[in-house]
């Protein structure tokens, strides 16, 4: 088929994929995978976060990327003690090994299982890997895609430290920040940094979601105090992980919320469908099967494409956002 006509169906038709063809115009590339963080014991991976690790690589050397983005939930089930846990090399390096993710840098934020440990030890890992970039519990980020002037924005979050530590044997919602004082200053630089940015593309990225179908559903703290700003400031797309399956919600504003938390283990359930506005949904896999995914996103001066790649290289969905107007 026409590469022309085929890019002009998926514009159409979401789920009719061209990520396979490698792009020639300007573009900033990058995955987006979350909940990847292995196992605590032997063999301390499991069968799908190599597979989805082996399908990133095959993914990044065909087609490119400028980096990795990691959604959190790094190192399950208790996070890292120090700089030098053996984890960071069994759950890390040496899994996401391939030449392609290699020279790539990683820019990396803390989930909840890794708030269970020493995330600081994370943020000092940055000075001991080449790849890993971490350089506080919240950050931004700023991109020009090459061979453009269009910019992109990515704010990085750390939704433990605004909301808490979700309670997965409870009703999986987090039960408040430890320190009211360092949430509010994060939700204040958030809004601050939403305020002043002038990018094409602006995103937000945290581990928790801000909608969800799946087992934890909604993050009601994030409803009460991120999602207002979301939508005040325009932005283009919130990423998260956090649920174990894939999920492409679109809210009335045209947002796009990002959930790829596919990188270890799979969860099926929709229990929240009816928490999710109707309409907002446009995605959904989370069957254990399909052993993984994530999601690898494209971005040029035109249009911001999002393909969910399965373990095997299958593209599960694909759909395109675009730059904001002022």
């Amino acid at each position: 088929m026409d590469i022309v006509l085929l890019l002009f169906l998926s514009s159409l038709l979401p789920g009719i994929c061209t990520y396979a063809v490698p792009r020639k115009d300007p573009t900033l590339r990058f995955v987006a995978l979350g909940d990847w963080g292995g196992l605590p014991l032997p063999p301390y991976t499991t069968r799908q976060q190599e597979l989805v690790a082996e399908e990133m690589g095959k993914t990044v050397a065909k087609l490119g990327a400028d980096f990795i983005l990691s959604l959190g939930d790094n190192f399950y089930y208790d996070g890292v003690t120090d700089v030098s846990d053996p984890r960071f090399k069994i759950t890390f390096e040496s899994v996401y090994s391939s030449e392609s993710l290699i020279k790539h840098p990683w820019y990396i934020l803390a989930g909840n299982h890794d708030h269970k440990g020493n995330v600081s030890a994370q943020i000092a890992y940055t000075n001991v890997s080449t790849r890993w970039n971490y350089p506080d519990y919240y950050y931004d980020l700023a991109f020009t895609i090459p061979g453009s002037n269009v910019t992109v924005r990515l704010l990085m979050l750390d939704t433990v430290q605004l909301c808490g530590i979700s309670d997965d044997f409870h009703d999986g919602q987090p039960r408040g920040p430890n320190n009211l004082k360092m949430a509010g200053t994060q939700l204040e630089w958030l809004e601050e940094k939403l305020q002043s940015a002038k990018e094409n593309y602006l995103l937000v990225a945290g581990h928790y979601p801000v909608w969800s179908v799946a087992e934890h559903g909604p993050t009601q703290c994030l409803i009460h105090t991120v999602e207002p700003l979301l939508k005040k400031y325009g932005v283009t797309a919130y990423l998260c992980g956090h649920e174990h399956n894939m999920q492409y919600l679109q809210d009335d504003q045209g947002i796009g919320y990002i959930l790829s938390g596919a990188g270890n283990f799979m969860e099926n359930s929709r229990i929240h469908k009816d928490d999710v506005p109707k309409g907002y949904l446009q995605f959904f896999q989370g069957d254990p099967e399909t052993m993984g995914a994530f999601a690898y996103i494209e971005i040029t001066p035109k249009e911001m494409t999002v393909t969910y790649v399965q373990s095997n290289g299958k593209c599960l969905f694909q759909t395109m956002l675009y730059p904001r107007t002022f």
